[in-house]
């Protein structure tokens, strides 16, 4: 989870957003997949790009 410190329990509000973020993706698996197909076309364009000097 995000903002979990080792020793501490994580607070309400991101336990909550992690499930929220859950519900959204059982909610609409067609539209995370889309966001991961484009997010893996970014990475690849970025690996191919050349980097300017």
């Amino acid at each position: 989870m995000r903002g979990y410190v080792a020793g501490q329990s994580p607070s309400v509000a991101s336990v909550y957003r992690a499930l929220a973020e859950h519900h959204k993706a059982q909610a609409y698996p067609e539209a995370v997949e889309a966001a991961q197909a484009d997010f893996a076309a970014l990475r690849q364009r970025s690996v191919t790009a050349p980097t300017s000097p």
